[in-house]
């Protein structure tokens, strides 16, 4: 990828004080109309806002203003692979939609991991942010249809403690949810640019609930998927059995010959998925 023409990192205040990192792209053309659509972009495991630059830009170019956000415990906001509780992330996300307020319609796109953020934000009481979420080959939960067995070798999960710490949450005790319990496959070099782990509040909340299956049905938002067909990670050709499970038709769009990190950097792909947010 070509870094050169990423937009310059912009910061915005949390509620507990932190600056919080994100980078704006304007549309072009610019739109004629003052009230156009922003897609607000959340990037996928261990990564940062800059890893969806050319989705970015493919999305500016189709006239929407963009702003592609750094996940508290990524990149430039705050430390890498924590968080201070589970619950969080959806404060950020409201607090990012008051510091830089936009007058138009507004979409919540996510890839990967930040696609089951996303789903879980459709499903929050926070849902009306947004009118419409675009889910970029979702991480839904290790039990779904969707996942294949061992996520195709990119994580490495800490099984006992995560069920440790879930039981001593369900009783009310968070002391040590800054245990790391999730490591990434990154090389010496990726692991200064991205997020080597995720302690256990990360891991929790930057995905869907445990019962992901009510977090679709509770989302009322317009939602759309769209997933590479050769994915390695996920069985695209099941997100719209899933969805039709917990009640509820979505469109699914398989771009052919896409796999998972190249549905945010091939160039047909990333067309396709700029298109798939035309209203």
């Amino acid at each position: 990828m070509d870094f050169s023409k990423v937009p310059r990192a912009q910061y915005y205040t949390a509620r507990d004080g932190t600056r919080l990192a994100w980078h704006g792209y304007t549309p072009t053309p610019t739109p004629t109309s003052t009230t156009s659509r922003r897609v607000v972009l959340v990037h996928g495991s261990s990564a940062r806002g800059q890893s969806m630059h050319v989705l970015a830009q493919a999305l500016a170019a189709e006239g929407y203003a963009v702003a592609a956000l750094d996940m508290r415990g990524h990149g430039d906001s705050g430390p890498r692979g924590q968080i201070g509780y589970i619950g969080q992330l959806e404060d950020d996300l409201e607090d990012f939609m008051h510091a830089v307020p936009h007058s138009g319609p507004q979409t919540l796109m996510g890839f990967s991991s930040g696609g089951g953020f996303v789903l879980r934000f459709a499903a929050s009481p926070r849902q009306a942010l947004f009118e419409r979420y675009v889910l970029l080959s979702p991480f839904l939960h290790h039990s779904a249809p969707t996942n294949r067995p061992g996520n195709g070798g990119w994580v490495s999960v800490g099984l006992p403690r995560i069920l440790a710490l879930t039981a001593l949450n369900r009783i009310g005790i968070a002391r040590w949810n800054d245990l790391p319990v999730l490591r990434f496959a990154l090389n010496e070099q990726a692991r200064h640019i991205l997020t080597p782990s995720y302690s256990y509040a990360l891991a929790t909340n930057f995905r869907p609930h445990d019962d992901y299956l009510n977090d679709i049905r509770n989302a009322q938002g317009r939602l759309c998927i769209v997933a590479g067909r050769e994915d390695e990670l996920f069985q695209a050709e099941r997100f719209a059995g899933v969805f039709e499970s917990a009640g509820k038709t979505v469109p699914v769009t398989l771009v052919p010959g896409v796999n998972h990190m190249g549905l945010t950097l091939d160039a047909t792909a990333v067309r396709t998925v700029a298109r798939a947010c035309k209203d």
